[in-house]
């Protein structure tokens, strides 16, 4: 399978293998898709989605040669070579619109490639057939690949906003967030977020001690996290103050939703 032929480059590359099985190359497919992480953090968590060495993909080793000062060094980078069936699984679990995008060109590839072949058809007539609909659907799939490149084009800065977040370790206020939201586009205060955060169950909503802290469901989701403080006052009492914050996870998720939402608005 280490015989790679190109087959389709339109938004991100697929490959003919020696066997003639359509596959995807793993570093490909994480820069397509806008991932903020590193690769090698990143692969292990996909292939932690249940799929198997050997059946679902395979390891693949490249050399790259670079200069050190005066010396050649060479390096050995680890990569993977994707069957179609993972790499359009991996496309959908990263719920970002780039993702959406390119799984379905791999599915349209996909039908393209189940297809039989004019040439493939000994029946002249039909043969002659098969050829004129093999020229519309590639015409209709020359035409679709446009439009979905230029739906990548506007959503990327979109996708790296949300990625960052997603690899932030730091959680903020939630009038933080709102600004965050107003920053890009969302029309929504630290009033209106509040209120909306307890409509949709995320916030307790009743009147109480606990009112505005995050519900049992946000918690155990990791949108949320508590942070506890403690004041000493003069008179020995010491005072705890309960602060709610969103997690790196809560803004990536809150963000994409609010985004979401304009987008379809928009459109």
């Amino acid at each position: 399978m280490n015989e790679l032929k190109v087959f389709n480059s339109d938004l991100i590359p697929v490959y003919t293998t020696d066997t003639g099985e359509k596959v995807v190359i793993g570093r490909e497919l994480h820069d397509a898709l806008g991932i903020k992480s590193q690769y090698k953090d990143w692969f292990p968590r996909m292939a932690d989605y249940g799929f198997s060495e050997g059946v679902d993909f395979n390891l693949l080793k490249n050399e790259r040669v670079h200069k050190e000062g005066n010396r050649t060094v060479k390096r050995v980078v680890l990569d993977h070579i994707l069957k179609f069936d993972m790499a359009k699984h991996i496309c959908m679990i990263q719920r970002t619109e780039t993702g959406k995008v390119i799984r379905q060109k791999l599915i349209d590839l996909e039908k393209v490639v189940n297809g039989k072949d004019s040439y493939m058809i000994e029946d002249p007539i039909e043969r002659a057939k098969a050829w004129i609909r093999e020229q519309e659907a590639r015409k209709q799939l020359e035409m679709k690949n446009a439009a979905q490149s230029q739906q990548i084009q506007e959503m990327h800065p979109k996708a790296i906003f949300a990625d960052a977040v997603a690899a932030s370790s730091t959680s903020i206020l939630i009038g933080d967030l709102a600004k965050i939201l107003k920053q890009n586009g969302v029309e929504i205060g630290q009033k209106r977020l509040f209120s909306w955060l307890r409509d949709k169950g995320f916030l307790i909503k009743r009147k109480g001690a606990d009112w505005n802290s995050p519900t049992q469901r946000a918690m155990e989701a990791g949108l949320f996290e508590i942070k506890e403080t403690a004041f000493s006052h003069s008179d020995g009492h010491v005072t705890v103050t309960k602060t709610t914050k969103v997690t790196g996870k809560g803004q990536q998720y809150f963000i994409n939703k609010f985004l979401e939402a304009v987008d379809q608005f928009e459109n």
